[in-house]
């Protein structure tokens, strides 16, 4: 089972509803959760994010950032419902993700034993140290 982190630091991934491939999206009128790829594009979603409660985007790689823009793209489409960044994230990469519209990252057990939740809460005050607020204080 794999690890959910937010903001308040670790938890069990919650039952819910389970996405399926953007390719299936079309043939499947009730779901209500999608996978994305990195080289997906939004655009993809126009027509379908007003029923989509959950978006997981994979990152394949900690070096693969295309995730990031994927899911700012979308917040900048309008969608409100959870974003789900999932795979292959280092704690570092925590304040990223949630500045650039994610709710949480789904890791792996063996990852969260490797970057324990301290080292994510640590970066959970994201807002704080972002850069900008330096800028405008």
């Amino acid at each position: 089972m794999s690890i959910l982190v937010t903001d308040a630091g670790f938890a069990p991934t919650p039952a819910g509803p389970t996405p399926v491939a953007l390719a299936d999206l079309a043939g499947a009128p009730l779901a209500t959760a999608v996978d994305l790829l990195p080289g997906d594009r939004a655009s993809a979603l126009a027509g379908d994010l007003h029923r989509l409660t959950l978006i997981r985007i994979a990152f394949p790689a900690f070096s693969d950032g295309r995730g990031f823009t994927l899911a700012r793209d979308l917040r900048r489409m309008g969608y409100a419902g959870t974003l789900r960044a999932h795979g292959h994230l280092l704690a570092d990469q925590y304040a990223m993700a949630r500045r650039s519209g994610f709710d949480e990252v789904e890791i792996s057990p063996d990852l969260a034993a490797r970057q324990p939740e301290d080292q994510w809460r640590f970066r959970a005050d994201w807002q704080t140290h972002d850069h900008r607020s330096r800028l405008t204080a």
